[in-house]
């Protein structure tokens, strides 16, 4: 287990019963690198990886 699973699993286990919009989830995002610039770039990428998952284009061959 990576040491990021734990706030994952901590996610998972206080709001996975939740239903929330992509743009809540954007809007948190936003907020959250706000308030820690130091991890805009991981952000981006997150949410990049996020908005490309069904791409049939890119199917992680590089």
């Amino acid at each position: 287990m990576y040491f990021t699973d734990r706030g994952i699993e901590e996610l998972a286990a206080r709001r996975g019963e939740e239903e929330v919009s992509l743009a809540w989830v954007a809007e948190r995002l936003r907020e959250f690198v706000d308030l820690n610039p130091d991890f805009e770039i991981p952000v981006e990428r997150l949410a990049t990886w996020l908005a490309r998952l069904d791409d049939d284009d890119d199917d992680g061959d590089g």
